[in-house]
């Protein structure tokens, strides 16, 4: 299932949501991924203040996956710059479309 993640405090309540759907309280769930219960407690409340690194580990450990929607009208410019990019670097993102054509 897909929801559309307008700001921190969206994605805050997506997660504390999905980790109560898999029964696990606050601390146990932050001890088993390798965070601290302060952290979780604030992805949870949707702070601005959250590291990416960490957050995508919450988000890992529960099973949660993010994608970004690139508006039609410029999605083949998006992939083209992408393109380029990841020719320098490997570790940029791929569209789904280019990781299945492959």
């Amino acid at each position: 299932m897909e929801y559309v993640i307008d700001s921190p405090k969206t994605l805050g309540k997506l997660i504390r949501a999905s980790r109560k759907a898999m029964m696990l309280r606050q601390d146990d769930a932050a001890g088993s991924i390798g965070v601290s219960e302060n952290f979780l407690g604030k992805v949870e409340s949707g702070s601005d203040t959250v590291q990416w690194g960490k957050l995508f580990q919450v988000m890992t450990e529960l099973g949660l996956t993010m994608s970004v929607d690139v508006p039609d009208d410029f999605a083949e410019r998006t992939e083209m710059y992408l393109k380029s990019l990841r020719d320098k670097e490997q570790r940029l993102p791929r569209s789904r479309t280019t990781r299945e054509a492959e």
